[in-house]
């Protein structure tokens, strides 16, 4: 009976590591993305990245924003292309943004 205990613990404990497996793969992964989109607008803008932190914070608001852009130019489907396409809207997003916060009053920001 003991061992039955045992064995249907160790089924669940192996269970619930795959699951925060998958969890820290999808958040490392979404991490990526958000560096390389910020990395990819800072090249594109001043011709190399901000920093890994910078990198991500830039590539997450300009996820959200180049998300709401696309979908208001019925491009949202870009975002479906699998990481690629996260890439690019993340991309478009950051670039807008940067463009943005210059334009109203902050030349030097992302300088």
């Amino acid at each position: 009976m003991g061992a039955v205990v045992l064995l249907i613990l160790a089924v669940l404990a192996v269970i619930a590591l795959i699951g925060v497996a998958k969890l820290t793969v999808g958040l490392l992964l979404t991490l990526l993305v958000w560096m390389l989109a910020g990395m990819f607008a800072g090249r594109l803008i001043r011709g190399r990245g901000y920093g890994p932190l910078s990198d991500i914070l830039l590539g997450l608001i300009g996820g959200v924003v180049g998300s709401f852009v696309l979908r208001l130019l019925n491009l949202g489907w870009v975002g479906d292309i699998a990481l690629i396409g996260d890439v690019l809207v993340g991309v478009v997003g950051a670039v807008i943004v940067v463009y943005l916060v210059r334009l109203l009053g902050n030349r030097r920001f992302a300088a």
